[in-house]
């Protein structure tokens, strides 16, 4: 049985928000196992392994008050989350809405997949 719950899933989508925000390597690095996949869409091959998910993160970071976010864990099943949020870019003029799938193992990323359409600015 996982000890997964909305709360756990909570503070790691939180965690995964500041880190995004910081662009710091070693926040970034704590969210992930060692071998985690990320994909930035379920179309696409995902990068592998810790180092790769940094190194890309960091290569075109996006400056911390370019953006605005809010993600709420929605469902958790075994050691698979789903968190439900948007951003906004707003000197872009772009808005998403995003599902993140994401499977933990002793608090950190195994596999992320994030799910997003574009929306109209309202």
């Amino acid at each position: 049985m996982s000890g997964l719950t909305l709360a756990t899933a909570q503070e790691w989508v939180d965690a995964y928000v500041a880190a995004w925000r910081s662009n710091d390597p070693d926040e970034i690095a704590a969210l992930f196992a060692a071998d985690a996949t990320y994909a930035y869409s379920p179309w696409k091959e995902p990068l592998r392994g810790v180092d790769a998910i940094v190194a890309d993160w960091l290569e075109s970071p996006d400056p911390p008050d370019s953006w605005e976010a809010s993600y709420t864990a929605a469902y958790v099943d075994g050691d698979t989350a789903i968190f439900k949020g948007e951003t906004v870019y707003p000197a872009e003029g772009h808005r998403y809405a995003n599902l993140f799938e994401v499977r933990l193992a002793a608090g950190r990323c195994v596999s992320f997949v994030d799910w997003h359409m574009r929306m109209p600015m309202s």
